[in-house]
């Protein structure tokens, strides 16, 4: 693939505080991973997407504030790098599920390559990372 024809390496898009905000997240991550080549974990990257969304939604938006979500390629094109930027308080931890809830961020360290939680100011970034095809 020559330079002028490359995808761009790095994909994001800002969400408001509302429900549909998930789904318009999996659509937006689901494009990026088939543009990229990442079908074959597509399933794994729009599950994980989904639960850090909705955690973002529920745990870490603060009322008029919104979230964003970065894709980037790394490691030449090897991995996929998912973050879900929030500017709610706080620091993630995998806790045992309680009814109906609490099974988030399992499923993320389950499925994802690996996974961790960053600052920014203010709040938080919750990432995974997804290996897939050969570099680009």
């Amino acid at each position: 693939m020559n330079e002028t024809m490359q995808p761009s390496l790095l994909r994001e898009r800002f969400c408001r505080r509302e429900r549909r905000s998930v789904p318009a997240v999996r659509e937006f991550v689901g494009t990026a991973a088939a543009d990229w080549g990442f079908e074959a974990r597509a399933d794994d990257v729009l599950l994980c997407v989904s639960e850090l969304a909705t955690n973002a939604l529920l745990h870490g938006v603060p009322p008029g504030r919104g979230f964003l979500v970065r894709l980037r390629l790394v490691e030449g094109g090897r991995e996929l790098l998912v973050e879900v930027h929030d500017s709610g308080g706080g620091v993630p931890v995998v806790r045992e599920p309680c009814g109906e809830s609490g099974r988030g961020l399992l499923l993320v360290d389950a499925l994802a390559d690996r996974w961790g939680v960053g600052e920014r100011d203010p709040g938080k970034v919750v990432w995974c990372v997804f290996s897939g095809p050969a570099p680009m």
